[in-house]
């Protein structure tokens, strides 16, 4: 796709660095964007406002906890109130969606899954239509090892083989009943990858390449990929952007 590539020539000097710095780094820059996008494109003073007297009208609610009818009337003005401030701040969402989206899709191209490295054993599914019945087949180029049979037996709509292989892209072939499908495969140190499936037209319905999720941050026992990863530091930046900028 274009906008990857366009993408990879624009982040080429993130990609030399280590994963979490570069993660860490674009949840930066995505969120000064955000930011400044929303400062300057809405009424910074009308924000304020409305932010305050909803805090005000939170406040009431809390006090009239024992005056519903009051409270129910503090909570509608507070809502109405919220619904303003969603609207004003429709503008800069809107402004930085797209952007964002293909920044989103190029990440999740690059980040998401170890790259399957040279000699490494690693497993490819193939799906077929329900109800399939009888043996496939993977074709192999040269460079590719199988470490199983070549011919599998479908069950439950899907067959699997293990194979391994030298550095390189390559293309896999697989046969069913006449029919034959094609996925490449790219096999590295670089910590690159292929999209790891294709949707297919036939009985064979997709092609999958088993790739390992990969973990960037280990938050106290608890390993995020690079979604949860981004999502924390943007939160952080987030916060720390609108305070420091007086963003409402």
């Amino acid at each position: 796709m274009a906008y990857y590539d366009f993408l990879n020539v624009v982040f080429a000097p993130l990609l030399k660095l280590p994963i979490l710095w570069t993660i860490i780094i674009l949840s930066f820059i995505v969120s000064i964007i955000i930011i400044v996008i929303t400062k300057y494109t809405t009424d910074q003073a009308l924000m304020k406002k409305l932010k305050d007297d909803l805090k005000e009208h939170q406040k009431q609610i809390k006090e009239l906890k024992n005056e519903p009818t009051k409270a129910m009337e503090a909570q509608k003005k507070a809502m109405e109130l919220n619904m303003k401030y969603m609207m004003h701040s429709l503008k800069p969402t809107i402004i930085t969606f797209i952007p964002i989206i293909l920044i989103f899709g190029w990440m999740s191209s690059t980040f998401a899954y170890e790259s399957i490295k040279p000699n490494q054993e690693f497993s490819v599914s193939v799906f077929f239509e329900k109800n399939i019945n009888g043996n496939a087949e993977i074709i192999i180029p040269e460079g590719i090892t199988i470490i199983d049979n070549k011919i599998k037996k479908i069950e439950n709509d899907k067959t699997m083989w293990t194979l391994k292989g030298l550095e390189g892209e390559h293309i896999l072939e697989f046969a069913y009943n006449g029919e034959k499908q094609q996925k490449s495969i790219l096999i590295t140190n670089s910590g690159k990858y292929i999209e790891p499936s294709k949707k297919t037209n036939g009985a064979i319905k997709l092609i999958q390449i088993d790739y390992k999720s990969r973990k960037i941050l280990n938050l106290f026992g608890w390993k995020l990929g690079w979604l949860g990863t981004y999502i924390i530091f943007s939160i952080i930046f987030t916060m720390a952007l609108r305070k420091v900028m007086k963003v409402y």
